[in-house]
């Protein structure tokens, strides 16, 4: 009986140290966790950069291929160009507003206006696509829409139309961690 006493009693003790954290334990995880919080913000804010921008080159190929696809289903010219505010394209090479797809049947899709500071550049004021899908505007083989984020230039990126119409994302050809063109020049704005 005597052994089953002092049994329950480590036991008793046991459970009596195992309710909580020491104020140590608990400045010691706070610290860690600030110091891993320190290390992460800045990679966490490069991260959020890539991201916008990427999201943004992809939303104007999106918005190329549907003014292509319009344009070959319908049988009529279609654009992708800066928006006016009643909706219809505007003469200007301002692409950091509102753009969108005009066909003669209207509006197709709006993309709204990039973020402040950020730049959006093309040479041209529309991108206008005929029946069979292909441009007719170009001066050589390609054009590029550059994408530059406001301080973070080394994270431009492009997307590439060709004179056939197929458009593409540039992409790093030379390992430097920069976008370029086909053509091997470095996305800029």
């Amino acid at each position: 009986m005597e052994k089953f006493n002092s049994q329950s009693a480590k036991i008793k003790r046991i459970t009596k140290s195992a309710n909580g954290f020491t104020l140590v334990e608990l400045m010691v995880t706070i610290a860690v966790a600030g110091i891993l919080t320190m290390i992460a913000l800045p990679s966490l804010n490069d991260f959020l950069v890539r991201m916008r921008v990427d999201n943004e080159v992809i939303e104007i190929q999106r918005l190329l291929l549907t003014a292509r696809n319009a344009a070959i289903n319908s049988g009529q010219n279609a654009s992708l160009c800066p928006l006016a505010a009643n909706d219809t394209c505007q003469n200007t090479t301002n692409w950091t507003g509102r753009i969108g797809v005009v066909s003669s049947d209207g509006l197709i899709k709006v993309k709204s206006a990039i973020k402040t500071g950020d730049q959006l550049i093309f040479a041209f004021s529309n991108v206008t696509y005929n029946a069979a899908g292909q441009l007719g505007f170009f001066n050589g083989n390609s054009s590029t829409f550059s994408y530059c984020p406001k301080g973070n230039a080394d994270y431009s990126r492009g997307v590439e139309v060709t004179i056939s119409g197929r458009s593409s994302l540039t992409a790093d050809n030379n390992g430097d961690g920069k976008d370029q063109d086909r053509a091997g020049a470095n996305i800029s704005c």
